[in-house]
């Protein structure tokens, strides 16, 4: 069994930065790639961003990308999502999520709450 743990959620004005963590225990701390999702109210789960066990190789949302950073710690089964320049379009759940390749996740985070007002 595996369990993914987000924080950092909060809530900040339009332009600051908040920064995410999501720990990965049991099973899920070796999983070859973490990404992150979010849900606004009334939409769809999307991707927002992935990174695969090296750290070096990421993949982002077009809207997302020069304002946020994925990152791991390996050592630390924890993976992180800097966001930066937030705005308002940005305020969603944010769920951290683990799997064997982009579209193949095992494990997903009980998500953390990101709101960005203007």
């Amino acid at each position: 069994q595996g369990q993914l743990v987000e924080s950092g959620g909060g809530s900040v004005q339009a332009g600051g930065s908040l920064r995410l963590s999501c720990e990965a225990s049991g099973r899920t701390g070796s999983s070859y790639l973490m990404a992150w999702f979010r849900q606004a109210p009334g939409k769809e789960r999307e991707f927002v961003a992935a990174t695969w066990r090296s750290g070096l190789s990421t993949r982002y949302l077009d809207s997302v990308k020069e304002r946020f950073t994925i990152s791991r710690d390996n050592a630390k089964n924890t993976v992180y999502l800097q966001m930066n320049s937030l705005k308002p379009e940005d305020t969603a759940v944010y769920y951290c999520t683990a799997g064997a390749a982009l579209g193949s996740y095992d494990y997903w985070g009980q998500g953390t709450q990101v709101t960005v007002y203007s």
